[in-house]
């Protein structure tokens, strides 16, 4: 059964610019794990859009959840990380399975979160 759903927009130039006033705000969203891919990027456009997909995301999950960011939920109680095949996993330490789906375009990224109940 559903439980949640949540979906975010966001324009990628917002984050570019949020990134280069804010050196660290990589660092501040990404769990460690989600860092290490974002500098495996060789390409800084392609790490704006990697950062950009994870804000959404998270945004969107917290969202599904209901609660937002803040002080129950941080970014980095959520993990977003690609299986062996690419596709974006989210692991946090609620009781639901979550399906992710983060898409990119010349300006935008959108991601959306469907939350499932894992008991039946």
């Amino acid at each position: 059964m559903i439980i949640g759903i949540g979906i975010d927009i966001i324009e990628i130039t917002r984050i570019k610019k949020t990134l280069e006033r804010q050196p660290r705000f990589s660092e501040r969203i990404l769990t460690e794990k989600e860092y290490k891919l974002f500098n495996s990027h060789s390409i800084d456009e392609r790490r704006i859009e990697f950062l950009a997909g994870r804000f959404a995301a998270k945004e969107a999950y917290a969202k599904a959840i209901g609660t937002g960011i803040g002080s129950k939920l941080s970014w980095k109680d959520i993990e977003i990380l690609p299986n062996e095949s690419g596709k974006p996993v989210l692991k946090s330490n609620g009781s639901w399975t979550a399906f992710v789906s983060i898409s990119h375009s010349k300006a935008y990224v959108v991601a959306q979160i469907i939350l499932e109940s894992s008991s039946s």
